[in-house]
């Protein structure tokens, strides 16, 4: 089946088998004493995902929900939720998952040109472009729309002067959607813009950031002097926080795994499986703790919860029940429950979770160092309250003493 003739009708039972039969002869299977490279800051990691989103694109398995004049099948959901249940054991391209697929692309469906839209999102089918966001900024913390790196008319060009960091595989990207100032005359959110901007292009210097778990898949780009077409432009002038609105939208949902766009499931998902538990714990000496056994079971319990939530939620916005702003009680509940995971799998492990290679349980403490980020992505936990709060139960917004004044009155760090 060809990605780009594949225009006969067919159930979701059918979609499954053909699924199932392509795999087996295409994909390569999971070898769990040989696992793939799938760190996100291996570079070898990122091009096996490009050459596996290519055999899935020309067998016609890429990009399920994506509409097919952008190089997708044009299917629903229900058809994604097939396809990852058969390729459940096959190596899958997961980390374009997040943010390619489900961040930037989807962003460029609903917001991009249709050039944009035509090149941009059929080249990541392809396996030929990786696209992340560059939007926080070094002095910014959590308030996006307080950003400072400009973008000045000069001429037909765009020069784009500031800088950006905590950008995810960003260098493995191809492009980066950055927001950036272009009038600071008016209210903080009324003078952005969107600009879909190479990521090797001349002006950009970026760094890898080193994480205090050893990882360096964050990076930070400074800008000077980059010049920008008016044919990089998201949406429309000026109106790029509607364009970074819709962004965090889509961000969300696929921190709480409920995007519609990611395809492919396995060990990207780092969540442990009961399986996976009862072996740490077997390793660490504690699999017949009954304490133990009970911390592992609320675990398995709160996952579950989770699970109907992201259907539940997700049903709800697409058919109007739930403002887009629901997203936010997916991604704050995702947190909540990898809390849980990570903290129960220190303490099964316990002191060997911080001494002890042998059996892989320092891993469990090195993942505890970094567990911090997941109450980060997508916005942090606290700015995920403020939406549920204000966007989806109506409740008064918090006062904002910025609010209304043009930006360039706005008192930045000094007395």
């Amino acid at each position: 089946m060809s990605q780009t003739t594949a225009t006969e009708e067919f159930t979701v039972t059918e979609f499954a088998a053909r699924a199932r039969s392509w795999l087996a002869a295409n994909m390569p299977r999971l070898d769990p004493q040989h696992p793939p490279r799938n760190g996100r800051d291996d570079e070898g990691a990122w091009q096996r995902a490009r050459e596996l989103q290519r055999r899935l694109y020309d067998g016609g398995f890429a990009g399920i929900c994506f509409p097919r004049e952008y190089g997708g099948l044009g299917l629903d959901i229900r058809y994604q939720k097939a396809f990852d249940i058969e390729s459940d054991g096959y190596e899958m391209p997961l980390i374009l998952n997040v943010p390619t697929f489900t961040i930037c692309c989807a962003t460029l469906l609903d917001t991009g040109s249709e050039e944009q839209k035509r090149r941009h999102i059929h080249a990541a089918l392809r396996g030929e472009e990786v696209l992340v966001q560059l939007l926080s900024e070094p002095s910014g913390g959590s308030d996006l729309a307080g950003l400072i790196t400009r973008a000045d008319r000069d001429g037909d060009s765009w020069v784009i002067s500031g800088a950006k960091t905590w950008s995810t595989s960003a260098f493995a990207a191809d492009y980066g959607l950055l927001l950036a100032r272009t009038d600071s005359t008016v209210p903080k959110h009324d003078g952005l813009t969107m600009f879909l901007m190479p990521i090797d292009a001349p002006g950009v210097t970026l760094r890898r950031i080193e994480q205090v778990d050893g990882t360096n898949e964050f990076c930070e780009e400074f800008f000077d002097g980059l010049r920008l077409g008016d044919d990089a432009v998201v949406g429309e002038v000026n109106k790029g926080w509607d364009v970074a609105s819709r962004l965090l939208f889509h961000e969300r949902r696929a921190v709480g795994q409920g995007s519609e766009f990611a395809s492919g499931r396995g060990p990207e998902r780092t969540e442990m499986a009961a399986g996976d538990f009862l072996v740490l714990a077997a390793d660490a000496g504690t699999v017949d703790d009954p304490l133990i056994q009970d911390k592992i079971g609320r675990v398995l319990a709160r996952r579950m919860v989770r699970d109907c939530l992201v259907d539940y939620v997700g049903r709800a916005m697409r058919t109007g029940a739930l403002p887009p702003a629901a997203g936010s009680l997916i991604r704050l509940f995702h947190s909540d429950v990898t809390f849980l995971e990570v903290d129960t799998a220190t303490e099964v492990a316990g002191p060997l979770g911080v001494v002890d290679g042998d059996a892989q349980l320092l891993r469990v403490g090195k993942r505890y160092l970094s567990r911090q980020t997941v109450a980060l992505g997508g916005g942090s936990n606290e700015m995920a309250r403020n939406v549920i709060a204000e966007r989806v139960l109506g409740l008064p917004r918090e006062y904002a003493a910025d609010r209304g004044v043009p930006f360039n009155q706005v008192r930045h760090n000094r007395a």
